[in-house]
């Protein structure tokens, strides 16, 4: 075998080497994006099975801590520009919140929930609802009001303020549309809570889903 020979084998046996390895980086590559899928997957099966099952759950009798700091952060950055609100529930009992559902229904009044205790995430402590403080100590629901005199909706500046700050509004329901209503979920649904998974307290990662109050 001449020289030019034995370059033209080599050079081809490296070309099958450097071939077969990238076949390998590509096929681990797969291999670790299948292994996070799946380990993704698996920790949001895992709340098909109610939680309660394998550890009591403590009652929740607060709002979460990050609901409860942005919370205060709304208030503050609402007043910074003229705004000033008032939250008129946080975390809700489910007995509260039975008795909220019994009016306009069973008892007189206006029916203001479709949520029976249990069903609402306020009973979670992840959810308010705000009013916008007028003077003497009065209060407005009005969403078209312009107290700051800045040509835009007080109400929708205070909303605006609260998504920013990661919430998810009830106005933007489709069915019964509920104004006053802001909600961090962090993924977590109704059903989820109901069977005791909660979110960490010290969770930041926001990701509205669609609920009811």
């Amino acid at each position: 075998m001449n020289i030019d020979s034995g370059q033209a084998v080599s050079s081809a046996q490296s070309s099958l080497r450097g071939k077969k390895r990238g076949k390998w980086l590509i096929l681990t590559a797969l291999i670790a994006m299948s292994a996070t899928y799946i380990w993704a997957d698996a920790r949001l099966l895992a709340r098909w099975i109610p939680i309660e099952l394998f550890r009591d759950v403590p009652e929740v009798t607060q709002l979460h801590p990050v609901v409860k700091l942005n919370k205060d952060k709304l208030i503050e950055e609402s007043k910074k520009i003229g705004i000033p609100i008032r939250i008129t529930s946080d975390f809700r009992s489910s007995y509260e919140q039975d008795a909220l559902y019994r009016q306009g229904r069973e008892e007189e009044g206006a029916i203001v929930t479709h949520s029976k205790g249990g069903e609402s995430y306020h009973n979670y402590g992840l959810a308010i609802d705000f009013v916008l403080q007028l003077q003497k100590g009065q209060v407005s629901w009005d969403i078209e009001y312009d107290g700051n005199g800045n040509g835009k909706s007080d109400w929708m500046e205070v909303v605006a303020i609260a998504k920013n700050l990661g919430f998810s509004w009830g106005g933007d329901w489709e069915s019964f549309p509920d104004y006053p209503h802001l909600q961090m979920d962090f993924g977590y649904s109704i059903r989820d809570l109901q069977w005791g998974w909660r979110p960490p307290e010290n969770d930041t990662q926001n990701t509205p889903i669609t609920g009811r109050s």
